[in-house]
């Protein structure tokens, strides 16, 4: 019985250390979502009317809706693209087992 009270007291206080650790790969990955968006920005040649919602694409991928003043976020092949050439010290930081990594896309033989 002593057993299972030492294990679930071990439980209780690795929890929020893991929480901490799992919020803080998320960080890493959201920093780097973000400069991918940045690289990617999307530009329009004139305002949007004020009834007027943009959706935005990269190669029938859809990113998101554009509004004035945020970022649109990369799309998962752009992202991945990005991750791909980005500083392999950051990708490993927000990815340390590779885990959920987007992979690029396969360049198709010729």
């Amino acid at each position: 019985m002593t057993r299972i009270l030492i294990s679930a007291a071990l439980l209780a206080l690795a929890a929020p250390m893991a929480h901490a650790a799992a919020s803080a790969e998320n960080a890493d990955a959201k920093a780097l979502r973000a400069e991918c968006a940045s690289q990617h920005a999307v530009r329009f040649e004139q305002p949007a009317a004020a009834n007027e919602y943009r959706f935005v694409y990269n190669r029938g991928e859809y990113r998101g809706e554009a509004t004035s003043g945020h970022p649109v976020a990369c799309a998962q092949t752009q992202y991945a693209e990005y991750l791909a050439s980005a500083d392999p010290v950051k990708v490993m930081s927000a990815y340390p087992t590779a885990a959920g990594l987007p992979q690029p896309a396969k360049k198709a033989a010729k």
